[in-house]
Order: C-alpha cells, then sequence, then structure tokens
C-alpha cells in the first residue's frame, strides 16, 4: 500500500507504519475471500485488540492508547483502505465503547473496559429499531427497574456485530417522555438476548449485521451507563465520534480504490500508450484524488475540533456528509477506469463500490446529515475556522 503524503510526529508515523504492515500482511490477502464467504472474521478483531489497535482513542490507564482522535482516524483509514468490513467493525466497537469510557462510573470503568479495550471483548451498539432509525427518541424498546435489575424487552435493528457481539450497548425507553432514554451494558449471554438470522447484505458481508431481541433480558442495576434519563444525550455524542469513524473507513475505502484505479491505469495500454496518458481518463483519476484529498482534510479538520474539546457536531456530519458521497463517487469511477473488468468480482473495485453505499445510509443517512447541517446555519453556525 502506498505512503501517504502526510506531515506527522515519529511516534504517530510508527503507529501508522505498524497498521498499515497488519493491513498488508494480515487483512487485505483474506479480504477478497472472507467477503464471497460471508465469514465474520472474529480473529482479526482479537489481533488488532491485542496489538493496541481496538483502544487507541481512550486513555492508557484502561488500556487504551491515549492517541489523538485525528490519528484516530488515520489508522481508520489504512483499515478501510484494506478491508473495509474490519474498519467499519473497529469504528463500530469504538461507539460501543464511547458511552462506557465517557459517562461510566470510575468503578465501571476499571470493571469493563480494559477488557473491552484489549481486544478480548467484542462490542455492538444497540440504538436503531425497525421503525425508528433516523429518530431515536421514537424508540419503542424498554427496560423496566425490577428490585436491583432492570428487564429490557424490545428488538433493535441493523446491530453490526449482531450476534457476535460479547457485549452489546443498548438504548431503552425508562420513562413516557420522548427523552426518557437510558443507556446500558448488557452482556451477550444475558438470558432473553438473541440474534436473528444474519441480514443478507448488498456489501459489507464479512461484517455480520442483525436485529437484536430483548425477551425480559434482566440487566444488573450497575450496568446502567451515565444517570437514568440520559441515554439520548450518551448516544447523540457518541454518534458525532462514530460519524467521524465510518467518515475515516470511507475515505480509506476510496483511497484503497483510487489506488487500484491507477495502479491499472499505468499497465493497461490502448492505442499504443497507457491508458493514463489518456487526457479523458487522466482527468477522472485527478478528480477522484481531489475527491479523496479534500475528504481527508474535512474528516481532519473535524477531528481536531473534537481533539481541542470544541463543540463539532455540525463539522461531524460535514465530514460524513463528505467523506462517503466521495468515497461513492471514486468507487463507482474505479470502476469505470477498469471498464469490463471493474464489473467482475476478478477485481476488488466493484467490491468496493458495493460497500461504499451503506456509508451513505449508517450513522445517520446523509440525508439526516444535510438536516443536521441546515439547522445549524439556521441557528447561524458556519464555517468553523480552526487555527493553530
Amino acid at each position: 500500500m502506498p505512503a501517504r503524503h502526510v506531515v506527522t510526529s515519529e511516534e504517530t508515523a510508527e503507529l501508522l507504519r505498524l497498521v498499515r504492515e497488519i493491513a498488508a500482511e494480515e487483512l487485505a490477502p483474506r479480504s477478497a475471500a472472507a467477503e464471497a464467504d460471508e465469514a465474520f472474521p472474529r480473529d482479526m478483531f482479537t489481533l488488532l485488540g491485542r496489538t493496541g489497535v481496538l483502544g487507541l482513542p481512550y486513555p492508557e490507564e484502561f488500556a487504551g492508547g491515549g492517541v489523538s482522535y485525528a490519528d484516530y482516524l488515520r489508522v481508520l483509514e489504512e483499515l478501510g483502505a484494506a478491508w473495509a468490513s474490519i474498519g467499519v467493525g473497529v469504528s463500530v466497537h469504538a461507539l460501543s465503547c464511547y458511552p462506557l469510557a465517557t459517562f461510566g462510573t470510575d468503578e465501571q470503568k476499571k470493571q469493563w473496559l480494559p477488557d473491552m479495550l484489549g481486544g478480548e471483548l467484542l462490542g455492538a451498539y444497540c440504538l436503531s429499531e425497525p421503525h425508528a432509525g433516523s429518530d431515536p427518541a421514537a424508540m419503542q424498546t424498554r427496560a423496566v427497574r425490577d428490585g436491583d435489575a432492570w428487564v429490557i424487552t424490545g428488538a433493535k435493528a441493523w446491530t453490526t456485530h449482531g450476534g457476535k457481539a460479547d457485549f452489546y450497548t443498548v438504548l431503552a425507553r425508562t420513562g413516557e417522555p420522548r427523552s426518557a432514554i437510558s443507556c446500558f451494558l448488557v452482556p451477550a449471554d444475558a438470558d432473553g438476548l438473541t440474534a436473528d438470522p444474519p441480514e443478507r447484505k448488498m456489501g459489507l458481508t464479512g461484517s455480520a449485521t442483525a436485529t437484536m431481541r430483548f425477551d425480559g433480558v434482566r440487566v444488573p442495576a450497575d450496568r446502567l451507563i451515565g444517570g437514568e434519563g440520559e441515554g439520548l444525550r450518551i448516544a447523540l455524542a457518541a454518534l458525532d465520534s462514530g460519524r467521524l469513524g465510518i467518515a475515516a473507513v470511507a475515505t480509506g475505502l476510496a483511497q484503497g480504490a483510487l489506488d487500484r484505479a491507477v495502479a491499472y491505469a499505468r499497465e493497461r495500454e490502448t492505442f499504443g500508450k497507457r491508458i493514463i496518458d489518456h487526457q479523458g481518463l487522466a482527468f477522472v483519476l485527478a478528480d477522484m484524488e481531489a475527491a479523496v484529498v479534500s475528504a481527508r482534510a474535512t474528516l481532519q479538520a473535524a477531528a481536531t475540533l473534537r481533539d481541542r474539546g470544541l463543540p463539532f457536531s455540525t463539522e461531524a456530519s460535514v465530514a460524513k456528509l463528505v467523506a462517503t458521497d466521495n468515497a461513492m463517487k471514486v468507487t463507482t469511477d474505479a470502476v469505470q477506469v477498469l471498464g469490463g473488468y471493474g464489473y467482475t468480482r476478478d477485481f476488488p473495485v466493484e467490491r468496493y463500490m458495493r460497500e461504499a453505499k451503506v456509508m451513505q445510509i449508517f450513522e445517520g443517512t446523509n440525508q439526516i446529515q444535510r438536516m443536521v447541517i441546515s439547522r445549524a446555519l439556521d441557528k447561524g453556525g458556519s464555517g468553523t475556522i480552526v487555527t493553530a
């Protein structure tokens, strides 16, 4: 995989070299077969956990890496370029850890976070429901207090790692107002918790996605994360960071497609010269490069705000919108560059194109991102400038 043109510290450069080595030696060689067989690569997440990748943006005291979010997103890019299902899985795992890491008590963090960040436990995030995808306040899954436990009943749709995870971060209604939602950490072996058969998807087939059923699932009271009724605030805060994760994976996916397209255009000859020497094709590649670079700059600007403790919700929506729309365009163009070969499964760009589509949908559809952005504009917010 070619090196990116970045200016970075030696420590970050070493981290990226390690991730690229793992991506090239462990992930990329297995990706095509696993996606074709719809095989979930659980061992790869264990490997990434034990090498420190799963816990990168979290505190070192709980087995995290303590790196900046900007650097973590660059790691997600590298993973996405090699194997999108892994990149998405790492991002979702980080999302599932966010409520505990950010809103949990010290005792809760000490008890569960080290194994979650160290790769021993793989997480899933249960927010969406069949009728309440983009409107989490309309959820119907309920949690009722019963002595020293909570009893959860309902269903959560589109759960990445559904049926494969070791724990589920679950949002459930605990009162009548729309905002009366709470967050729970549910172990996978809890009685009454089951997974439907995995969804049959267009892409990301190596990533298990399933509806999770909660049939009177009892969880101890100490598995409530944050205060009762704080779940919606926790969920929305987590999604801001999660959108940056998906933006990074989409940018990596686009970079991978561009790399393949450029390599092919350098080797393939028509009319006596390489196809990259034909201006019409060269301009397509130039537009693809511009799209990848602009997406990377947009998500890094949002990550810088996050790292500085500044509001970044709107910028996260902009990054998610730009990066995933660009990924869809770049992967489609990669198929075009390869021509008939690009449409076959002998080359990976057709898979990249299928994988890019869902990134415009999950973590909030791009229509929802436009709604978030337009509402911010209505309130007078526009064009945040990041200065040194």
